[in-house]
């Protein structure tokens, strides 16, 4: 019997012997206070497309990271290069990977070298209280980068008194461990994590080596808290096709370092609030194309990023007023890209009416931006919501929204691919409407969403002899399409079951451009569908069921099926993960194949 087919066997006695959904009761959205803006808004009450990732939704995923966990929603594209999330490109509504922001605590983590690192520096699922996903233009809100939509982690304000710890071990030699502490004193709290990710890899040259480290700690709670975030992410793997097809016969390898110091404070005075934050963002990236010869190419960039942001909102008669301003500035040093820098400033506002017996919101809103190398800008967009029922709502949003080019857009140079400092900003309009239905079992939305983008950044052959690509604007790319998302929740034997399902279509076209030469929008995320099943029929045995449905642009389609089972006991839980029960072949990125089926045994424990 083939190892595969023994590998699907023992899961699904796991399966068949106990199904679950969540030990605890699960979160009312309706309540939780969305972060993702200056004006802090309920869920239900907001006019635009947000998805909400909640702890319990990931406590119980089959998920061990951020990219596996964001790969469970419809119209998030996580297109990742192996296992335990080495490399990960992140993508929304068929976005690049430079135009989607993420935000950790609302601090902006955008890398001026590339969006390739964006993924780098999320968080472990243990610290994370939830995830919110905002889909669509957002540069009236967050600023640069948030072209098609942004990411915000919101970490936990506080494990009370707690130390646990996580050991995994399963397929390809993969050993996981990490342990939380959570410890509460008179006038401060603090939440400390490390952990390690290793396995000797799937495929040839596809070994790694991941650590991360993060210090939460809220002090003065008493009077005036504040709060202090610093996070440390180093990775070392095998990058093999990473970058170059198989037939060039290199032995790719990569380092990459992710850090993070925020220091942050809210003042709350009757109808005024105001949270000032000062942080420091530094990453580095080595890239060797032959691992054991660093003399024959080796790109070494570090970025430094310091800024200081306040954010501020007034309640008065006339409705909600929010505004910003965030200043930063951004340094790189690079034997490729050279050493350079760029100051930004970004000024924020909007305001939230609220008409027709408070049916009705409109909210508009402006983003000015300064560069030091590329000027002046301004955003504008508008969001408008209106209360049909206590359960339904339709809303509409529409928005100018820009992003910058990158410094490897703009300096990057080796044998293949050549920058353009003549670069200009991308620029798009971006419209959208859509309906939300809440009745406690069910919840369902659909959006329907269009995109007119000029300059977008492509790196393009000039004609079918030419043997680089070469960094330019494109005249303009349209992207259209709708997204549909349902939960239904009922129970069975008194314990809840959830089954969710989401399906987002994509139609991306180039306008008069040639296609077989740009390297834009070759795997676009053109079907997709997403359903999970968790269930619980059992006291302490939780489940997952996860089928991913994908088809790109290119044709090609295939379908993952992923599981897990986790049984809990008094002071430690047992858990099971399958991922690729049916050993599809695929590739998400690239030139790299996913891993085939495999299997993760997993140990917490509550001390």
């Amino acid at each position: 019997m083939t190892r595969n087919k023994l590998l699907i066997i023992a899961f699904l006695v796991l399966y068949m012997t106990s199904f679950s959904q969540e030990k605890k009761e699960v979160q009312e959205l309706d309540t939780v206070l969305i972060k993702s803006s200056r004006i802090d808004l309920p869920f239900k009450e907001n006019s635009r497309t947000i998805t909400v990732i909640t702890s319990k939704e990931i406590e119980n995923s089959a998920a061990i990271n951020v990219a596996d966990l964001l790969q469970q929603v419809a119209g998030v594209d996580v297109r990742r290069r192996g296992t335990a999330g080495s490399q990960a490109d992140l993508y929304i509504r068929g976005g690049g990977f430079d135009q989607t922001l993420l935000l950790i605590d609302g601090i902006k983590m955008d890398d001026a070298q590339t969006g390739h690192h964006t993924l780098n520096a999320a968080l472990p699922i243990e610290v994370i209280e939830r995830i919110e996903i905002i889909k669509g233009p957002a540069a009236r809100v967050f600023g640069q980068n948030a072209f098609t939509g942004a990411i915000n982690i919101v970490t936990k304000k506080k494990l009370s008194n707690t130390v646990s710890a996580n050991i995994e071990a399963g397929s390809f030699g993969q050993l996981n461990g990490s342990v939380t502490v959570g410890k509460e004193f008179k006038n401060a709290s603090i939440i400390a994590h490390v952990g390690a990710l290793t396995s000797g890899g799937y495929r040839d040259n596809s070994d790694y080596n991941n650590y991360n480290y993060l210090v939460k700690g809220v002090f003065n709670k008493k009077k005036q808290p504040i709060e202090v975030l610093a996070t440390f992410f180093d990775k070392k793997f095998g990058a093999q096709n990473f970058y170059t097809p198989e037939s060039w016969g290199f032995n790719e390898y990569e380092e990459t370092q992710s850090s993070l110091l925020g220091v942050s404070s809210t003042f709350k005075k009757e109808n005024f609030k105001i949270t000032p934050r000062i942080y420091w963002k530094r990453g580095q990236d080595i890239f060797q194309l032959k691992r054991d010869d660093p003399s024959f190419y080796r790109n070494l960039h570090i970025t430094n990023k310091v800024g200081v942001e306040t954010n501020a909102s007034y309640t008065s008669n006339a409705g909600i007023t929010g505004f910003g301003a965030d200043i930063s500035k951004v340094f790189i040093r690079s034997n490729n890209l050279g050493d350079r820098n760029r100051t930004m400033v970004n000024l924020f506002l909007e305001h939230r009416f609220k008409l027709a017996n408070d049916k009705l919101d409109i909210t508009p809103g402006v983003a000015v931006t300064y560069f030091s190398d590329f000027k002046f800008h301004a955003f504008p967009g508008l969001d408008i919501g209106y209360q049909l029922s206590d359960n339904l709502k339709a809303y509409g949003n529409l928005g100018l929204t820009y992003r910058i080019p990158t410094y490897t857009d703009l300096f990057y140079n080796d044998s293949s691919t050549s920058g353009n400092p003549n670069l200009k900003p991308e620029e798009a309009f971006a419209q959208e409407i859509g309906l939300k239905y809440n009745s406690g079992k069910f919840t369902a939305s659909l959006a329907i969403f269009n995109r007119n983008a000029t300059n977008l950044i492509d790196f393009v052959k000039p004609n079918t002899t030419a043997t680089k690509y070469e960094a330019t604007n494109i005249a303009e790319v349209n992207t259209k399409g709708f997204e549909l998302n349902a939960d239904y929740r009922f129970k069975i034997s008194d314990y809840n079951q959830t089954l969710s399902f989401g399906y987002n279509f994509l139609d991306d076209d180039i306008l008069d451009q040639n296609k077989e030469l740009s390297r834009y929008s070759l795997n676009t995320l053109k079907h997709q569908f997403i359903t999970r099943f968790t269930s619980k029929l059992f006291k302490n045995v939780r489940q997952n069921i996860i089928y991913k449905h994908a088809e790109r642009t290119i044709g090609g389609s295939y379908n993952v099926w992923d599981a897990s089972v986790i049984v809990d006991f008094t002071k430690f839980s047992v858990t099971v993960t399958a991922n690729n029960i049916f050993d599809a072949a695929y590739i998400e990125s690239g030139f790299v194949p996913m891993p085939p089926s495999n299997v993760l045994f997993g140990l917490r424990y509550n001390f």
